[in-house]
C-alpha cells in the first residue's frame, strides 16, 4: 500500500546508501514543494512589508516595530534570507508531507538524493550564496578593499565576507539539537534544570534605578558609544522579514505562540512593569537563517547540519558602517556628481555649515517622533537618516559619531585632490577609505581595546602585530555578535549630555534622557548639531557597571519607547537572542577560556566575588552551567585595566586577535601603505577628527579619558595633524603604480558594479538604486 501512495506524492523509491532500503524523493515533486513554499514565503514577506509601512507611515509605531524594521535585511542580504526561507519552507513540506505516509518522524533530507539537493539548492538562490568569485578579475583587488571584503582571502574568497555565516567556536545547543530556541519547549530541562524566563532574571538580576548610577572615574561616555559604532562595523543579525508564521500564519504581534520566525518573550507573573496576564508576552523575532541549514539532521557533506545565523556585515575593521557592507548601497552613499571621491550628504540641511547625513530615500515615520515628544503639533518633522549601517538612527549619540566620519572621510577627498589633481573620483573615493579604515584599526587596537579587556589580554593576545595569516578565520563568532561584545549596554548612562563652548549645561539643548534620544535624527537638524552631543561623550564619564547598578532603566525598562506605547527590555533581548542562537552557557566558555567552571554557590561566590548574586543567579538557573553566558559574563568582576570579567576580556581578545591576523588589507602589512605613510597615520586620533570636522576648539588628548593631570584639555592646535604629504603622488609615478597592481586603465564604476552612476541621479525622486537596497 506504501508504494502506490508515495508515486501519487511523486516519490519515487530508488536504491539507498543506507543500511536498509531508503526512499528517495523525485523531481516533479520536489518542484511541486519549492512552488508552494515560495508562495508561502512572498505571501509573508509582502504582507509583512505591506503592514509594517502601514505602520511607520502613521502615528503608531511600536517599539517591536522600532526594532524589527531597524533589524529588517536589505539588498543582497534580504535575497539571502530570502533564499534560506524558501530552503526552509520547501524542506518543511517536504517533512510534513512524507511524514503523513510513514507516520514516523524523517528528515526531509533523508529522502533527497544528491542531484535533488543541487537542485533544490539551484531553485531556492542557495547555491549563489556559496558559489566562489572569481578574484583574479576583481579590479584594484591588492589595493582596495571589495565592499562586501569578498577575496580578501584570495584562499577562501567568502572568509570575512558580508552576508556569510557566524562562526561557531563552540557547537549550538537547541532544543531539538537542530534549530529551536533553548527554552522553546518549557518542559525541556538543561542540566537537569528548567531555564528561567529571560525577563524573570532581568528582573531579579539587573534591575536597578537610575539614581543608583555609579560614574566611571577613568573612562568618558565616548568608551561606551565608541563600543557601540565599532559592534556596527563587525556584526549585524536580520530578523526574518516576516511578521507572521510561515507554517500556521499566526501574526507574531498578536500572539504568544512559540511558531517560526516568532520567538516571544513571556512576561512572568507579578511583573513590576508589564502585564502578566495568562500567556502574555514581548513580541520578539528569530534571527534569520543560513541557507540549507536548521531543518535536518544532516547536511549536503554528512556533518551535523545545526541552524546557523547570517552576519549581514564584513568581519574587517574596514568601516562598513559608513562605507556599507554591499557594493550597491556603497556606490548609493556616494556623491556621483562629483569628480572628488566625496560621500553623499543631506542636500537640505546644515550644522553651522558643516555636513549632515543623507535623509533615507523611503518616506517612512519611524524617526517621526518630535510632535509627540515635544508635544509641538506644528513642529517639522524629518526622515530618518541613511549610513552604511541601518542602526545610525538608533540614538543621537551613535548619530553624531556616524556624521563626524562621513564629515572627516569627504575632508580626505577633498584634500587629497588638492595633493593629487590628477586623480580620478573613484581613486580618491578609495584611497580616503584606505586611510579611514587604517583609524578605525589604530583606535580600536590602541586606543580603546587596552581599556576594555586589561593589561594581560592586551600583552598575551593583541600587543605587536604577528602579520597576516590566511589560515586564521577572521569571521565573527556567535558568541561575540550576541553576547560577549554586548557588554557596553552595562555602561550606557540614562542620559545623553549636551555641553556648551564651556563644557557646561547648554543653555538652549539640553541634556536628553536616553529614551527620548532613540530614533530623532531631529535633534540633530534642529537642537544644535553634533558638537553638544560630542562635547558630552568626551566629557562626562560612562556608567560603571557594577553587580548592584547593572542595567538602566532606559534600556531595561523604556527601550525605544514612543510616549504612551509599552517599551522593550534589552537585557531580555540580549538572553533571548542567545538562546535563539543555541549559544552554550556560562561554564562551556569558562573551559574554552581555560578559566575554572564554578560547580556550586561557594565556587560561584568566588568567581563572581559575591556570594549573595552567586545566590540569587543559582536560584534562578539551578546550575552555573545554565546561566546565560551574556548574564555570567557581565557579571564577573573587571580584570585589572578593563571594563569587562576574565571571560569577557578572553572572548572579546580572541575575536580581535583573529580579526587582524586574518586580514590580508590590515593597515600595518606590509605593502598596503608605505613606510612613511604607516609612520604618518601613527598620530590620527579622535580627538583630532573631532577639532578637524566640528566647531569643537579644545579637546581631551585622549578623548576615551576622563579629563584629569595626565589627560589635559588642550586647544586643537595642541592636537597633532595627519600629514598627507606621504599620499602626493606625481602622475608619472602614479601611472606606473598603477600598471604595478594591474590598473592599466581607468577603473569603470558601471563596469565594476553593474550599474550606470548616471542613474542615481534623479533630485525630484528618491535614487533608481533605493529600492534595490532597502
Amino acid at each position: 500500500m506504501l508504494l502506490p501512495v508515495l508515486l501519487l506524492l511523486g516519490v519515487s523509491l530508488v536504491d539507498s546508501h543506507f543500511k536498509h532500503k531508503g526512499e528517495y524523493i523525485g523531481a516533479p515533486f520536489l518542484q511541486q514543494c519549492f512552488k508552494e513554499a515560495k508562495t508561502i514565503v512572498d505571501d509573508a514577506y509582502k504582507y509583512s512589508r505591506e503592514e509594517s509601512l502601514k505602520r511607520v507611515r502613521t502615528d503608531v509605531v511600536k517599539p517591536h516595530d522600532a526594532l524589527r524594521l531597524m533589524k529588517q535585511p536589505r539588498g543582497d542580504t534580504r535575497s539571502a534570507v530570502r533564499s534560506a526561507d524558501y530552503m526552509e519552507q520547501t524542506l518543511r513540506l517536504i517533512r510534513e508531507r512524507v511524514q503523513q505516509v510513514h507516520r514516523r518522524a524523517l528528515n526531509a533530507t533523508d529522502l533527497l538524493s544528491p542531484e535533488d539537493l543541487k537542485e533544490l539548492a539551484r531553485l531556492t538562490g542557495c547555491e549563489a550564496r556559496v558559489r566562489l568569485p572569481e578574484c583574479e578579475i576583481t579590479p584594484n583587488i591588492n589595493k582596495y578593499r571589495t565592499a562586501t571584503s569578498i577575496c580578501n582571502n584570495l584562499k577562501d574568497p567568502r572568509l570575512g565576507a558580508s552576508n556569510t555565516p557566524f562562526t561557531r567556536w563552540l557547537p549550538a545547543e537547541y532544543d531539538d539539537g537542530i534549530s529551536q530556541p533553548k527554552g522553546w519547549n518549557r518542559s525541556r530541562t538543561f542540566n537537569n534544570f528548567m531555564l528561567p524566563l529571560v525577563r524573570q532574571v532581568s528582573n531579579n538580576i539587573l534591575s536597578t534605578t537610575d539614581a543608583g548610577v555609579v560614574n566611571d572615574g577613568e573612562y568618558t561616555h565616548m568608551v561606551t558609544f565608541f563600543g557601540q559604532w565599532n559592534d556596527h562595523d563587525l556584526s549585524f543579525t536580520p530578523f526574518s522579514p516576516s511578521i507572521r508564521s510561515f507554517s500556521n500564519g499566526v501574526n507574531c504581534d498578536e500572539s504568544c505562540e512559540h511558531t517560526e520566525p516568532c520567538t516571544p518573550i513571556p512576561i512572568p507573573p507579578g511583573d513590576p512593569r508589564l502585564p502578566s496576564r495568562p500567556d502574555s508576552c514581548i513580541p520578539a523575532f528569530r534571527s534569520a537563517p543560513v541557507c540549507g541549514t536548521g531543518y535536518s539532521a544532516y547536511n549536503f557533506g554528512g556533518e551535523p547540519n545545526k541552524r546557523e545565523q547570517i552576519n549581514a556585515l564584513t568581519a574587517f575593521l574596514d568601516l562598513g558602517q559608513v562605507y556599507g557592507s554591499e557594493e550597491k548601497l556603497a556606490l548609493y552613499l556616494r556623491n556621483l556628481s562629483s569628480d572628488a571621491g566625496l560621500m553623499r550628504v543631506n542636500t537640505e540641511f546644515r550644522d553651522n555649515g558643516r555636513e549632515l547625513l543623507p535623509f533615507h530615500p523611503m518616506l517612512v515615520q519611524m524617526c517621526a517622533t518630535r510632535r509627540r515628544i515635544t508635544n509641538d503639533t506644528n513642529a517639522q518633522e524629518v526622515p530618518c537618516f541613511i549610513a552604511g549601517d541601518s542602526r545610525v538612527d538608533e540614538n543621537i549619540a551613535l548619530t553624531s559619531i556616524h556624521t563626524l566620519f562621513v564629515r572627516e572621510h569627504n575632508r580626505l577627498a577633498r584634500e587629497l585632490k588638492r595633493l593629487n589633481s590628477h586623480w580620478d573620483s573613484e581613486t580618491l573615493y578609495q584611497e580616503a577609505r584606505k586611510i579611514m579604515g587604517a583609524y578605525t584599526q589604530t583606535f580600536v587596537f590602541r586606543d580603546y581595546l587596552p581599556h576594555i579587556v586589561g593589561d594581560d589580554a592586551m600583552r598575551r593576545q593583541l600587543g605587536r602585530y604577528p602579520g597576516y595569516n590566511p589560515n586564521v578565520n577572521p569571521s565573527i563568532a556567535n558568541v561575540f555578535a550576541t553576547a560577549a561584545y554586548r557588554f557596553a549596554h552595562l555602561a550606557i548612562q540614562p542620559v545623553l549630555s549636551r555641553l556648551d563652548a564651556n563644557n557646561s549645561e547648554n543653555p538652549r539643548f539640553r541634556s536628553v534622557p536616553l529614551y527620548e534620544a532613540f530614533f530623532t535624527p531631529w535633534r540633530v537638524v534642529f537642537e544644535g548639531g553634533i558638537d553638544p552631543l560630542l562635547r558630552g561623550l568626551i566629557i562626562r564619564p560612562a556608567k560603571l557597571n557594577t553587580q548592584d547598578h547593572m542595567m538602566v532603566n532606559a534600556i531595561r525598562e523604556r527601550l525605544f519607547q514612543f510616549v504612551q506605547h509599552l517599551a522593550l527590555d534589552l537585557g531580555s533581548l540580549n538572553m533571548q537572542r542567545s538562546r535563539d542562537h543555541g549559544i552554550p552557557g556560562y561554564n562551556a566558555w569558562r573551559r574554552f577560556c581555560g578559566l575554572s567552571q564554578p560547580q556550586n554557590q561557594a565556587q560561584l561566590g568566588q568567581v563572581l566575588g559575591n556570594n549573595n548574586l552567586a545566590r540569587r543567579l543559582l536560584q534562578l538557573y539551578g546550575t552555573a552551567d545554565n546561566i546565560d553566558v551574556w548574564l555570567g559574563g557581565v557579571a564577573e568582576p573587571f580584570v585589572r585595566g578593563g571594563r569587562v570579567g576574565p571571560l569577557f576580556a578572553c572572548l572579546i581578545a580572541t575575536q580581535f586577535q583573529r580579526i587582524r591576523q586574518g586580514d590580508r588589507l590590515w593597515h600595518e602589512k606590509p605593502g598596503v601603505f608605505t613606510p612613511s605613510q604607516r609612520a604618518a597615520l601613527r598620530s590620527a586620533s579622535m580627538s583630532r577628527i573631532i577639532c578637524d570636522n566640528t566647531g569643537i576648539t579644545s579637546v581631551p588628548m585622549d578623548a576615551y579619558r576622563i579629563v584629569s593631570n595626565s589627560n589635559r584639555l588642550v586647544q586643537c592646535s595642541s592636537i597633532p595633524r595627519l600629514n598627507l604629504a606621504a599620499w602626493r603622488d606625481r602622475p608619472a609615478e602614479s601611472g606606473e603604480r598603477n600598471m604595478q597592481n594591474g590598473q592599466g586603465e581607468k577603473m569603470d564604476v558601471r563596469d565594476m558594479n553593474g550599474i550606470d552612476p548616471q542613474g542615481l541621479q534623479h533630485p525630484q525622486e528618491p535614487p533608481k538604486l533605493a529600492k534595490e537596497i532597502l
